[in-house]
């Protein structure tokens, strides 16, 4: 059927923080006994105390790993969702709290957490270098949002510890809106438990973790029981899934990619006459997207003559490609075409998630890269700062497998909106918040050379009919899909968040 080729495009093109390889599936547990003893169990809940310095102030906070279970109705639990709360003491509930998760779908909280905002990090290579081999240093992080905010970091189930509990079928949760739907459950549960319904909140993701904002923004404030929020942030956003659909016929993906290109062209110096501001050459090659190249695209088979190759001179220009290579394409090269094809000449590929990083595949034939180096080149460092931090720090106990990024198959990605069936996009969710809430603003941080979820995508997605603009504010970073693995990015991120939450 067309609704399933589109939602396995659709599950192909995302890309969590890290990523879209093939990843095996993920079983029910085995030992039925044992899965039926979990759910009888009471949640694990570690707390301990902490003080640091974060933003420049000196702030002591209680820590906490604990578990939160989600039940049904007759109140069995179904689903150990997995948390990481830091709270500042003493207690303040008109404190301002941040709610933040990862994407994939399947993807932990690892990457916010021990890469951008947790009170520790993983110091992994600045530069675009791969982390190498163990031991990475888990250091401080000062750059942590703790003096503005209290943070709790959401692992949905299927990822991180978090896990369905006894019969529970994991697919109950695996899905745009069920998930959103859990996490909202979790997110009320939280606030019952802390005391924290009249503090300011603000709810973030980064990749699909934009999508999963917009959803459970949809299930906290689209009722009348509604959890209100001051602000939404977005880092790498990935909104709308129709406009960036890599299928045939639809030209709206090359579009939205020759910005990108024209950044990644400028860095590695692929650019004639390369002028000294990328901002500036970012803004051309925008202008050049949105005008005289969607038009040509749009005329299709009836482009021809001076214009097609006025326009043919320009894409060469902004994407570093050549004239012949293009045109092979006609006009349209893909994204992983021009991964493998830009600097071919030096027999390297360049990175999806952070086209700084380069790499090199078993030839130099091909159309597309053999694995994406700017994901091997983080992932061992992460995955040995969660479960040592965790674990060994923090104290909590599980013999599970902590999952950065894992199978949640298939993926419902029905939006309960019958008009959609074929065409995906959770920004009229954030464009109606917007209007319904007059105190909400939204955040969104891009980076430059991120091809998993292109910075014009999220302008795009959020400039159609129907969003305030003026409360929407747009903030770039010279990296990639996770910006803050860059030091000078990590530290004008934080900056930029903390003063969004400042200025609520």
């Amino acid at each position: 059927m067309l609704q399933n080729r589109i939602a396995a495009l659709l599950a192909a093109s995302l890309l969590a923080t890290p990523l879209g390889a093939p990843l095996a599936a993920q079983d029910k547990p085995k030992d039925e006994s044992r899965a039926e003893k979990s759910a009888e169990r009471a949640p694990q809940i570690v707390t301990v105390r902490r003080t640091g310095t974060f933003g420049g102030q000196r702030i002591s906070y209680a820590a906490t790993a604990g578990e939160m279970f989600l039940k049904d109705n007759d109140g069995t639990p179904k689903a150990a969702i997995n948390y990481y709360s830091y709270v500042k003491e003493p207690r303040d509930p008109s404190r301002p709290v941040t709610f933040l998760f990862n994407g994939g779908p399947g993807s932990g909280s690892v990457w916010l957490h021990m890469g951008a905002f947790g009170p520790k990090r993983v110091a992994i290579p600045s530069d675009g270098r791969d982390d190498g081999a163990p031991p990475y240093p888990i250091v401080d992080n000062p750059d942590s949002l703790l003096d503005v905010t209290d943070i709790v970091f959401i692992d949905p189930v299927g990822t991180g510890f978090s896990h369905a509990l006894g019969k529970t079928d994991p697919k109950e949760y695996w899905g745009v809106t069920k998930d959103a739907k859990a996490v909202a459950q979790f997110i009320r549960l939280w606030l019952n438990d802390n005391g924290r319904w009249n503090s300011p909140k603000f709810l973030g993701g980064e990749s699909y973790g934009t999508t999963r904002s917009a959803a459970v923004a949809n299930e906290l404030e689209g009722q009348y029981n509604d959890v209100g929020l001051n602000g939404i942030i977005l880092i790498s956003a990935i909104l709308d899934f129709g406009a960036q659909a890599e299928v045939e016929g639809n030209d709206m993906p090359y579009v939205i990619a020759v910005p990108s290109m024209a950044a990644v062209a400028w860095y590695h110096n692929k650019v004639a006459d390369r002028p000294a501001s990328l901002a500036a050459f970012v803004a051309e090659a925008r202008a050049f997207a949105t005008g005289p190249y969607a038009t040509a695209l749009l005329k299709g088979v009836a482009l021809a003559g001076e214009e097609r190759a006025a326009v043919r001179r320009q894409l060469a220009r902004f994407t570093g490609l050549s004239e012949e290579f293009l045109e092979r394409t006609d006009l349209r090269p893909a994204p992983g075409r021009f991964w493998k094809e830009l600097l071919r000449d030096r027999g390297l590929v360049v990175g999806r998630l952070d086209s700084r990083y380069t790499g090199r595949d078993r030839d130099n034939a091909g159309e597309g890269f053999d694995n994406d180096p700017s994901f091997y080149g983080i992932d061992a460092g992460y995955a040995a700062a969660i479960n040592a931090y965790v674990r060994d720090d923090l104290g909590f106990k599980t013999d599970r497998q902590y999952v950065t990024i894992g199978s949640v198959q298939p993926w419902d990605w029905d939006l309960g909106r019958g008009e959609d069936v074929y065409y995906k996009s959770v920004a009229p969710y954030l464009g109606r918040s917007l209007r319904e809430n007059s105190g909400l603003r939204i955040f969104v941080g891009q980076g430059y050379y991120d091809f998993a979820t292109p910075f014009f995508g999220a302008e795009y997605a959020l400039s159609r009919t129907g969003f305030p603009a003026d409360r929407i504010k747009f903030e770039y970073y010279e990296s990639g899909h996770m910006m803050y693995v860059r030091d000078e990015d990590r530290a004008k991120l934080t900056r930029d968040i903390r003063a969004f939450i400042r200025s609520r």
